[in-house]
């Protein structure tokens, strides 16, 4: 038999929860000191918040792409 998938009901958008996790990533950065670890946790920020406006972009199909 497969594996049933679990459906997990949103209350926020994606772009914001995106945008939250950036935000709490950012804030555990800034309490590490200069290293790999630290650049690691502002990469993944950085990457959520592309996500999170990659996303608002897509679900206006009206507007023009970036130049």
């Amino acid at each position: 038999m497969g594996l049933k998938r679990r459906r997990i009901k949103h209350t926020r958008s994606l772009e914001e929860r995106l945008d939250e996790e950036a935000k709490i990533l950012r804030e555990e950065a800034k309490k590490l000191p200069p290293g790999k670890r630290q650049e690691s946790l502002l990469e993944k920020a950085r990457q959520a918040e592309t996500g999170s406006h990659i996303s608002e972009w897509l679900r206006f199909p009206g507007l023009k792409p970036p130049d």
